[in-house]
Parts: structure tokens; C-alpha cells; sequence
């Protein structure tokens, strides 16, 4: 960890969740939570874990015509390219072990055939178009200007079953004290 002035800033690591600051002025990140599946010295990537696109995976993919997982908007770089992450039960070639239980999963074709023959279900899964991406430095930048707060506190149930309205609050009242009450505050501060 290290210290930035008289706060403590936590170095965020694969694996966590970065929550939004509640009144982040950013359209692409207002009210979110990410899941940081790289962060090291060539930069950061994640996926936004609570912004729900208006498609369901076979709008995109004709081979899985019953499979109606919701797609999420994984943030605002690449956004014609799709990804997953899905639970640690399921092994697929290629794929990323971010944390216990989830994976960053590489293998579409393993994972056509997996749904295919019933393996796979829509809640073992979730799917992102684009991602959340930061050069070298920049999300440090981020965090010393506390725009996101870092929580290590990822999980399977997290991730995959929260309902993602809901997921931002929830992660904040998780990690109680001060972000128990931030969890609370209006979209609008006006409001208060």
C-alpha cells in the first residue's frame, strides 16, 4: 500500500471490484462496479458488472439460439468485441483463473459446446460487450483522485447473482463504516 497526504490508498489487485464514487460525473461509469481482471504494470482491464445492455447473447450468436443470457456493456473501449467471465466449476481451454471461482474465459468454441450439451447454464455465465481498459498509471491517477473505491471482497455470488440494480449499494453496505452510508446517497445531491 502506499500513502498519498493523509489517506491511505489501496492498491487494487485482479481479482477486485472497483465501486464508483457516488457522484463520478462520467456517463460510462456512473453508479458501477467493475471486476478488475488485469492490473499490472502494462495497465488495467475489467468488465462493469451492473450495465445491462438491451440484447441477450443469441441476438450475437446465431449457434445459441436458447440460450438468452442477458449481455452486459463492459465499459466503453472495443465495444464490438464480447467476453465472459464464468464460474470456476466449469473448465474451458484458455481460460483465465482471475480468482477463486471465476474465470476470464477465452474459448468461445468450448463454450458454444459446453452450452450446447447442457453443461453450461445462463447463471454459470455472464456475457460483456467492449471493456473497461486503463493505460500504464492511469487508474493509480484514478484512485489518488478517488473516483473509485477499491473493495477485495469478489465473489462467485457477487458477480453472478446479484441483481445487478442492485449490486452497487449492496458492495458499498458489504463494506459498512462510511460506505455503508454512501450506499444511501441520491443520484441526484440536490436531493439530500
Amino acid at each position: 500500500m502506499d500513502y498519498f497526504g493523509d489517506d491511505l490508498l489501496t492498491i487494487p489487485r485482479k481479482g477486485d471490484l472497483l465501486i464508483s464514487e457516488p457522484y463520478l460525473p462520467d456517463p460510462n461509469f456512473e453508479r458501477t462496479v467493475i471486476f478488475l481482471c488485469e492490473h499490472d504494470e502494462n495497465g488495467s482491464l475489467g468488465f462493469v458488472l451492473n450495465k445491462k445492455s438491451k440484447a441477450v447473447v443469441n441476438d450475437l450468436m446465431d449457434e445459441l439460439d436458447s440460450f438468452n443470457a442477458d449481455i452486459f456493456v463492459g465499459g466503453p473501449v472495443q465495444r464490438n468485441t464480447l467476453h465472459f467471465l464464468h464460474k470456476g466449476n466449469t473448465v474451458l481451454d484458455a481460460d483465465v483463473k482471475v480468482v477463486e471461482g471465476i474465470h476470464w474465459g477465452m474459448d468461445f468454441e468450448g463454450l458454444m459446446e459446453k452450452i450446447n450439451t447442457g453443461q453450461v447454464s445462463e447463471q454459470d455465465i455472464k456475457f460483456f460487450v467492449g471493456y473497461s481498459g486503463w493505460s500504464p498509471g492511469q487508474l493509480l491517477e484514478e484512485l489518488k483522485e478517488k473516483t473509485w473505491i477499491v473493495c477485495k471482497c469478489a465473489n462467485q455470488d457477487l458477480v453472478f447473482d446479484t441483481d445487478p440494480e442492485d449490486l452497487w449499494s449492496v458492495v458499498l453496505k458489504n463494506m459498512g463504516g462510511k460506505f455503508k452510508v454512501m450506499a444511501n446517497y441520491p443520484r441526484d445531491p440536490r436531493l439530500n
